[in-house]
């Protein structure tokens, strides 16, 4: 280092001295002189200060050397202490190793001797052993292998014959303890259901303020009901009840649709045909909303989550239809609250059981109407929307028309049993009557160009609408013949029916 810097400044000499000869050509002999001897005397300084600069750097290069060899010297001396002190405790540790192997040789010295003492007295016990029974084998007048084999016999026919006992007699107290307990459970689960009667009517009385009011719900010549009727498939009846009017359906969704219709009508106090079709439309679509919430608020009552929103809808729809008069809504309640009291007397899972009983007739609320039955129809509807198997199998076998394989089927069957054969819960004949007039409508529905069928007048007419781009003037007489011939031919119904077919043109234009 000290090195480079002497040719560094031999270097600016050289420099000088390269100058010095320019201007010594460049220049004249007087002012070369001066420049020369101050260009000698700026090298002189250049080159004492590069010497100076040069010895203070290797100074400093010496001093950091002879620091870093210091660090390193004192680092080793402490290295070297460590391994000496490892040394020791090596040989510490191989001294100890030593002595312990010693020790284990003199311990596998006096295991062997131990081992040997013991294969002698095994040799010897085996010896004796079969001494003993070749000893026992002469008494017996039998070998050791048929003593055994008798043995086993012997105890296998003692272990059957009392596990056998054991069993009859748990069976047998399992069976009067079964009885006891499922008629207690029966009777608490019914003891802690509140319970309704059957209140269901195909009629809704609406009240009316004044006969004024009624004559304009009845129109110029009719029209009014008439157009209301077409709408709704509900039968008007006007009589002399004062401030009344009668809704006849069979179907509660109907009735409800024309009630609130009529209620809006009224308040309005615009009545006539094409108003009346704009409100029940509004109101059809307020019914379905209205079906969605009771289907929520149902569901939010009896702690059930995670339904499918069709689902949810179906359970709103049972509001509106009843089950041999037991409202079908409120059935399900009750089925429901059953199978959960019950699960838990059994100690099963209460939610899952008040699930089941909740869906059990969903199939009765179905938009199809296939050849199924509604427990089967039910049962398909839950796997579809994604329920539980044994929700599925519950719902699809409370009629046992599935086979039972979930421990929830049971209960939903003995639930549904205990809620529709209490006293009062059921009429059997409004159901009969509901199925009729349902199978009449659909028969009409049948037919290729019909809109809406109406079965009114307790069965007694069926208003048929068609639509008027599908079926002509020539087509309605035939479509109405044939109608009541098969009515005729595949229904049994009292008295007489009369069927109605109605094809209405319209046309709509708009002024702007």
């Amino acid at each position: 280092m000290f090195l480079s810097y002497i040719l560094v400044a031999l270097g600016g000499a050289a420099v000088a001295l390269a100058i010095y000869i320019v201007i010594n050509r460049l220049v004249s002999k007087g002012q070369a002189d001066t420049i020369i001897e101050k260009a000698k005397i700026e090298a002189e300084n250049i080159r004492k200060q590069k010497e100076l600069q040069a010895r203070e750097k290797y100074l400093q290069l010496k001093s950091e050397h002879e620091s870093y060899v210091g660090k390193k010297n004192s680092e080793l001396r402490d290295r070297e202490n460590n391994i000496k002190s490892r040394e020791g405790q090596i040989r510490e540790q191989a001294a100890d190793l030593k002595k312990k192997q010693g020790d284990l040789e003199s311990q596998k010295g006096q295991l062997k001797a131990q081992n040997a003492k013991l294969e002698a007295k095994m040799e010897e016990y085996e010896r004796l052993t079969q001494q003993v029974n070749k000893d026992l084998e002469n008494v017996a007048g039998m070998t050791a292998e048929e003593a055994k084999k008798m043995l086993v016999e012997n105890m296998k026919a003692e272990a059957r014959t009392e596990a056998q006992a054991y069993i009859n007699d748990t069976m047998d107290e399992a069976r009067m303890n079964a009885a006891k307990e499922a008629k207690r459970i029966v009777i608490n689960t019914i003891q802690r259901t509140a319970t309704e009667t059957a209140i269901e009517n195909a009629v809704t009385t609406f009240p009316i303020d004044s006969d004024e009011v009624k004559g304009r719900i009845i129109g110029r010549e009719g029209r009014n009901i008439r157009a209301l009727e077409a709408a709704t498939g509900v039968e008007i009846v006007v009589d002399d009840t004062p401030d009344a009017i009668l809704l006849s359906a069979f179907d509660p969704v109907r009735r409800e649709i024309a009630r609130l219709s009529l209620h809006q009508l009224v308040i309005d106090g615009r009545i006539h045909p094409a108003r009346i079709e704009e409100v029940v439309n509004k109101v059809s679509k307020q019914l379905d909303d209205e079906i969605l919430e009771t289907g929520k608020r149902t569901c939010i009552d009896l702690g059930i989550h995670g339904l499918n929103i069709e689902l949810v809808k179906l359970i709103g729809r049972m509001k509106y239809r009843s089950s041999y008069g037991q409202n079908l809504l409120q059935h399900s309640r009750e089925v429901a609250n059953i199978c959960a009291t019950m699960a838990s007397e059994l100690g099963l899972n209460p939610k899952i059981a008040r699930r089941a009983g909740l869906l059990h007739d969903i199939g009765k609320v179905g938009e199809s109407d296939p050849e199924y039955p509604h427990a089967i129809l039910g049962a398909k509807l839950a796997e579809q929307y994604k329920e539980r198997p044994e929700v599925v199998n519950a719902i699809g076998s409370h009629h046992e028309e599935m086979e039972m394989s979930s421990v929830y089927s049971p209960l939903v069957l003995v639930a549904d049993a205990i809620s529709g054969a209490r006293p009062g819960a059921r009429r059997e004949v409004i159901e009969s009557y509901i199925k009729r007039l349902k199978g009449m409508e659909d028969l009409a529905a049948s037919y290729p160009g019909v809109t809406k069928s109406y079965a009114i007048q307790a069965g007694r007419e069926l208003r048929v609408i068609v639509g008027a781009d599908e079926v002509n003037d020539e087509q309605v007489a035939v479509l109405s013949t044939e109608i009541a011939q098969r009515i005729q031919d595949e229904m049994t119904y009292p008295g007489q029916v009369k069927i109605t077919v109605i094809r209405e043109t319209r046309s709509v234009a708009i002024a702007k």
